[in-house]
Parts: structure tokens; sequence; C-alpha cells
């Protein structure tokens, strides 16, 4: 059976499907979501593994599931506590979006994640990759999920040349995987264009020699498999230059701080801080006047104990980091605690002020 792309190029589906199936089976990786196909745990597993190495994931997949290993669980949960399983991980609108999605799936669905396309795509946070991963690898439905990796392997076994950086490209790449997809085994043959990409059609060096469908690939066959895809560069990052201090009062207890429910690391907690104008090192007095015009802190600041670069995907923070005291009482609230080492643990801290603190601890 052959296939006519807009591309000017054929590729036998059967045999393509046969070679990549037989392929996976044989070589897949053993990773834990995969020992069942519980919506519930794909669609876990997809959210985290979005901006994600599989290898990372792991540890907080098994942790994540073993806090809440139910809908019902997860629906319930305390948010800080969500946030907490989740701490490390970055791009926590991610699990915010999936608990409210999962309390949805709980009252209208009677904890059922729906296994119709329509559906599932109106709740928060599943958009057409996830949607598509979950119909096919659980339910098995011949639905595309279309991601990075699978983006790469098709625009070099069908040379195709649009820009994998346009969300409109999307749209391309999804119609080539209906046209391929085996109906028999959706969920493997889904899951194999993924591993393919992550393990041999890697963005750059790509394992040719190694790769179960070279025989169909029209990129190895013309000898330009190291120009696909064609991607854009992205935008150039911003840096911006932070001051934070790890502050104490006089009983020992630390300060910290929620983030605003909105924007960056929503609701994620932190040790003070601000956003400096200018390089700002040894400035102490210009980091004790922005502390105290900012926040409404009055501090001693006694040392810089280290500097953190943390790199976002649109931007890059520079950390001086300092340690101090109060120089008078904080009201405790919603947003600000006194707590003490022990308590830290009961808070989700992003991983820059998780390094902040590691710093700290070296220093004592």
């Amino acid at each position: 059976m052959l296939i006519e792309q807009n591309f000017t190029k054929k590729i036998n589906i059967k045999a393509f499907q046969h070679d990549l199936i037989t392929w996976f089976k044989r070589e897949q990786r053993n990773l834990p979501w995969r020992k069942d196909k519980d919506p519930y745990k794909v669609w876990v597993s997809e959210i985290m593994l979005q901006q994600t190495r599989v290898d990372t994931v792991i540890p907080y997949f098994n942790r994540f599931i073993d806090w809440f290993p139910t809908i019902e669980d997860l629906a319930e949960a305390d948010e800080d506590k969500v946030l907490k399983a989740w701490e490390g991980l970055g791009y926590y609108s991610r699990v915010r979006n999936l608990q409210s999605a999962v309390r949805e799936v709980k009252e209208r669905y009677n904890g059922e994640v729906p296994d119709s396309p329509k559906k599932i795509s109106e709740l928060k946070g599943v958009g057409p990759y996830t949607a598509g991963a979950i119909l096919s690898i659980a339910y098995g439905l011949p639905e595309p999920a279309v991601d990075g990796n699978v983006m790469r392997v098709l625009s070099r076994i069908l040379i195709i040349e649009e820009d994998i950086a346009r969300p409109a490209s999307r749209k391309v790449f999804e119609k080539a995987v209906r046209e391929l997809i085996s109906h028999q085994d959706p969920s493997s043959f889904n899951q194999a264009l993924m591993e393919l990409g992550a393990l041999v059609c890697t963005p750059t060096s790509p394992a040719c020699l190694l790769c179960p469908v070279r025989d169909h690939c029209q990129a190895f066959e013309e000898g330009i498999q190291d120009e696909l895809p064609v991607k854009t560069k992205k935008t150039k990052t911003r840096h911006v230059q932070l001051a934070s201090v790890i502050l104490m009062d006089e009983t020992g207890k630390f300060l910290i701080h929620r983030r605003p429910d909105q924007g960056l690391l929503a609701n994620l907690w932190e040790f003070p801080n601000v956003e400096m104008l200018s390089s700002f090192q040894h400035e102490r007095e210009a980091v004790r006047q922005q502390l105290k015009d900012t926040l409404s802190l009055d501090v001693q600041l006694e040392k810089i104990i280290g500097q953190i670069e943390h790199v976002f995907s649109h931007l890059v923070w520079n950390i001086e980091v300092y340690i101090g005291k109060l120089n008078s009482s904080v009201e405790e609230n919603q947003e600000w605690k006194l707590v003490t080492e022990d308590q830290l643990q009961d808070y989700a801290f992003p991983v820059p002020h998780q390094k902040m603190f590691k710093l700290f601890q070296e220093y004592e």
C-alpha cells in the first residue's frame, strides 16, 4: 500500500508500520508508566514528560503515583502537597492545570478519563499532543500524538521541510500520522515514533545505521538527514539580576514568601528576593534598600554566600545570595511565614531556592 504525500514522496505504509512496531516491542525501555494502560497514569506521565527528560521524570512519576494513586486522590489533595510532589520538575502550571482537569473528570465523568477526542480536549491543560497520547496509548484509538520527537522523525522520513517551530506546522505532521498510523496497534505505533526520536533519530548525529526504518527514510536516501528538521532559532533570552536573602528572626526561624497565584512559579514558596536594575555585587546598601522599598522588610545583610544562575526557557535568573537577620517582626499571613528548618520540608520551593538553601547549609 503506497501513500502519495504532498512532499512527492512515497512510503510503503504496511512495511513501515511492521518495521517500526516490531523494533519497539523488542527494544522499548522499561518505564513505569508502561506497566499498564491506566489512562490516569498515562496522563500524569505525559504531562511530566513535557519539557523534561525521561530519566528525570521516573522518580517523580513513582512518587506522584505513590502519593496520589487515583484521580480521586489527586482531585481531593491540598495544592501545597501537589506542588511539593512536583517540586523540582519546573513548569508548575502543568501540575496546577492537571489537578484542575482531574477535578473536572471526577465531577463530570465519575472519575473516568473520557475517551472522546472532543471531551478530553476540553480539559484544562490537555492540548492536541496529550489528548492524542492518552487516546492512543490508553484507549487504542488511532489519534496522532505529535511532539518534537515525532516531528523530527517524520520530517526526515518524509522530507517535510515545514518549520517545526511554527505552531501551524503541527497540522502537517498530524495529517501525516493519521495516514501512517496502525489501526491495529495505535498505542505501539505512537510510542514507537516517540521512542525512535528519543533513542535513534536524535536532534544531532542521528544513528541512521541502527534505525529500524532506515529503508523507508527519504532523507537518509538523499543524505540530508542532518539538515532536517527545519527549525528557526528562539528569540533571545532575557537576563534578570536578582538579590535573594535567607533571613532569620531572633528565634532562628526562616522567613519565606509565597509567590503570586498567577505567572512564573505561581504559588511556590521562596526566600525574599528583589530584582536589581544593574550589577549589584557588594552593593549591600542598595540591596537592603530595595528589600525595604519593594517588600517592606527591614533587614541586616551579613554576607554574600554565593551566586546562582538558573535558566528558564525564556529568561535567565542571575541570583546573588545573601544571609541576614530581620530587624523587626513580620506579621505572618497567607504570603509570609516564619518556619523552622524542619518545617521548610513541608513547603514547595523552585529549584533555584532549593540551591540557595543548600548554599546556606554548606556555608554553616
